[in-house]
């Protein structure tokens, strides 16, 4: 526990995400659990009968979100949207994605006008959403609409206790990736990378480490050119930047304990290169960070897990984790 996120300047806004999954309860449990993991304060977006189906805990409804720090400590301050229509928690529906889409809306808008300190997003489905008409890819490329950002500089960032990733590539097929892949795109993920782990985690000089595409780093060009003719040249770009990066290392040594101290963040080039590792490693307090927004996002690195909604089963671990860690990021950058 850091302590830096007592100095946040309001407090964070939660959207629940779909009421019917495993949101609404995780954002409870970490309420309870707010004193004893040193969370700050923060208050959800969303239906406050999401919250009553799966918790029995007091939920003070809000008439502005500036009355949330004084209701933290005795409730857990709540934006009601409007009725999304039935809530059965397992039981995702369309109504339900609306609700999850405006309490995401508001939570951004709050947060942009300084009324919230940064922005934690709970777990949405991303079939229901697409169902009424949501064209983004996910909730950051959204995000980054929202605040003026090209999608392509939004950069996300799954990060643990033991290791941060950044996947260069993201949801593609993995058939895809080669022809995707270019030293452009690792330069421009490595640079925010950079710029946000100094500006947000307080790293004065990041260590980045840059995992190569084929087996073995590509076998000087034997097992593939791409480390040749696409990360060599990115990489010699970002050292002549002042950069610090190594690579292209075999992704398959990369990952264990001694490796990790070497490197703050490791640049992936596909989803599974960077998730994998995060989620073997960090799996119940991994959280997704979108680097390069003008505001602080992050989310619990785990969807809505509709099959356990209702069910008092879901751990609260990593959305009390993408609390701290806004939090922290939100005081660094008014520290800064």
């Amino acid at each position: 526990m850091s302590g830096l996120a007592t100095a946040v300047p309001a407090p964070l806004a939660v959207s629940i995400g779909d009421p019917a999954g495993i949101g609404p309860e995780i954002l409870a449990k970490a309420w309870e659990a707010r004193d004893a993991a040193g969370l700050p304060p923060f208050f959800a977006i969303g239906d406050a009968r999401a919250l009553a189906a799966v918790w029995g805990g007091p939920v003070e409804v809000l008439s502005s979100p500036g009355d949330a720090a004084a209701a933290f400590a005795r409730a857990l301050p709540l934006i009601q949207v409007d009725d999304p229509g039935e809530i059965v928690p397992g039981d995702p529906n369309l109504a339900g994605a609306r609700c999850a889409l405006d309490s995401l809306e508001i939570a951004v808008g709050l947060t942009r006008t300084g009324m919230a300190g940064g922005v934690v997003t709970g777990p949405v489905s991303k079939a229901q959403l697409y169902a009424i008409g949501f064209d983004y890819p996910g909730q950051t490329e959204f995000i980054a609409e929202r605040c003026g950002i090209s999608a392509a500089n939004a950069v996300m960032m799954l990060a643990g206790p033991s290791l941060r990733t950044v996947p260069v590539t993201v949801h593609l097929p993995l058939a895809e990736v080669p022809r995707v892949l270019t030293a452009e795109l690792i330069i421009a993920k490595a640079r925010v990378a950079a710029r946000a782990l100094v500006r947000d985690y307080g790293i004065a000089n990041p260590r980045l480490a840059i995992a190569g595409l084929n087996p073995h780093a590509g076998e000087s060009g034997t097992l593939g050119r791409e480390e040749v003719d696409i990360l060599r040249p990115a990489i010699e770009q970002l050292l002549a930047d002042g950069i610090a990066v190594t690579g292209p290392l075999a992704a398959d040594t990369m990952f264990h304990a001694a490796a990790r101290e070497r490197y703050d963040v490791a640049l992936c080039m596909y989803h599974d290169q960077a998730l994998i590792p995060l989620k073997t490693l960090d799996f119940e307090d991994g959280v997704n960070v979108t680097l390069g927004l003008p505001i602080v996002r992050t989310s619990p690195d785990h969807g809505t897990a509709f099959g356990l909604a209702g069910r008092n089963l879901a751990s609260p671990r990593a959305m009390m984790a993408a609390i701290r860690m806004a939090g922290d990021c939100a005081a660094r950058r008014l520290a800064g």
